[in-house]
């Protein structure tokens, strides 16, 4: 089985692995952000009062890194205003009252020459449809697919590892739309002629790989199914290419420095629906896990509230400790339920108060952090230059080049808030 340098083995606790994927209840409001995506936030082009139908673009990207939004709804504009953000805290977000019955918007229909549409075309599609990373990251995805000319991508990656514990919501879309995310990846195929295109699955999800090999044999697809060995973060773009290529992404640089596109399985899955339907993205996803009482994975509206979907899923266990976008590794605490979901949001993780608090202690010097880091990073010495303000020694330990995946905050016998601190380094590091 293929793997890479360090990582780590938690608790999967991928309860809902089982759970097919159900439609959530429709949302009677919905709050869209505009800042949805790496990348320029979109600039709203509907004002209140306006009638808008699902579908319709509602918010237009004035950068080429960055991505249009639509309304997953049809109703009635109530306005913009600042609203609760999953990861930036607060955000303006454009309210809209939702319709008892969808109208779907002129633009949204099924094309029936998707063989004869041209690269350009089929890039422009993905663009005017938002289509972003729905892994998390949240990458405009015609960028990735736009690499500049010294940039020959000769492999493309489909991502179904899913390392993150808690979440199957990809693993359910695999099994349930397989041929769906076959088809989404023969257009990011025809895009960048790759030379080699494969699909990294970790080996606990054996119902999705047999299906991928049985889907591809019949659809004839020259792409290769590989095992990849159930271990955190395998998932993460660098990992899952040295794992499945052994090429190294140099400090700094992005998978296509090494001729890598990596795509994951529910992007596919836009494209076709873009692409075949007509249809932007406007809807994704979600496993909502852990302390609710029926936990489930959900196509979900963008713009729901969250506190709808717990409910959905029969309320709390027992009392809240934290609520986490995300998975429990790299998820983000919320201080409210009244998030919406958004088009990175692959998760809601719902903890309960119990959950043991361990108090932080000085670092014992055991390594256990740089052992598990798979960046080869130096977690604790950063996080000393961090807590001394010394932000340009952070930057010669390569603090830039961690991607948060936390591991070090996992292993550290002394539950130092590792990962807290190399954030905070970053971030002064970048207003600088």
């Amino acid at each position: 089985m293929k793997s890479f340098f360090g990582g780590i083995h938690p608790k999967y606790n991928k309860v809902t692995r089982r759970e097919k994927i159900k439609a959530a209840p429709f949302p009677k409001r919905v709050v869209i952000p505009l800042q949805q995506h790496i990348g320029a936030p979109c600039e709203a082009i509907v004002e209140k009062d306006d009638t808008v139908k699902a579908g319709q673009k509602i918010a237009e990207a004035k950068s080429f890194v960055s991505a249009p939004i639509h309304s997953s709804v049809s109703g009635n504009v109530l306005g913009i205003a600042n609203s609760p953000h999953p990861t930036l805290g607060k955000c303006k977000g454009i309210v809209i009252e939702a319709d008892i019955e969808t109208k779907w918007h002129e633009s949204v229909k099924k094309r029936d020459n998707v063989e004869s549409l041209s690269k350009d075309e089929l890039k422009n599609i993905i663009k005017e449809a938002g289509i972003v990373g729905l892994g998390g990251a949240a990458f405009p995805t015609h960028v990735k697919l736009s690499p500049p000319p010294d940039k020959k991508i000769d492999t493309v990656i489909l991502n179904g590892a899913e390392c993150e514990p808690f979440l199957t919501c990809d693993h359910r879309v695999m099994v349930e739309q397989t041929e769906r995310i076959l088809k989404g990846l023969k257009i990011l195929m025809k895009i960048l002629e790759p030379k080699q295109s494969y699909i990294g699955i970790e080996d606990n999800k054996e119902n999705a790989i047999a299906l991928f090999e049985e889907k591809l044999q019949d659809m004839k697809l020259d792409v290769k199914v590989v095992r990849l060995e159930t271990i955190y973060p395998q998932g993460a773009e660098k990992n899952i290419i040295y794992s499945i290529i052994k090429r190294k992404v140099p400090a700094g640089g992005l998978p296509m420095d090494v001729g890598v596109v990596v795509q994951n399985v529910q992007t596919a899955k836009a494209v076709y629906d873009a692409v075949y339907d007509g249809k932007p993205l406007v809807e994704r996803v979600v496993t909502v896990t852990g302390a609710v009482k029926e936990p489930k994975n959900l196509k979900v509206k963008i713009g729901t509230p969250v506190k709808e979907l717990i409910e959905f899923c029969g309320g709390y266990d027992g009392a809240v400790g934290k609520i986490i976008s995300g998975g429990p590794m790299m998820g983000i605490a919320q201080y409210t339920d009244d998030i919406p979901i958004i088009k990175g949001s692959s998760g809601v993780l719902v903890q309960k108060e119990d959950i043991l608090k361990d108090e932080e202690r000085d670092c014992i010097r055991c390594g256990k952090c740089v052992d598990k880091c798979p960046m080869n990073l130096m977690p604790t010495q950063i996080s000393q230059f961090a807590q001394k303000g010394d932000f340009e020694k952070c930057k010669e330990y390569f603090a830039l080049d961690c991607y948060e995946c936390g591991s070090c905050s996992f292993v550290c016998p002394s539950k130092i808030p590792l990962v807290h601190w190399i954030k905070y380094s970053k971030n002064e590091l970048m207003k600088k």
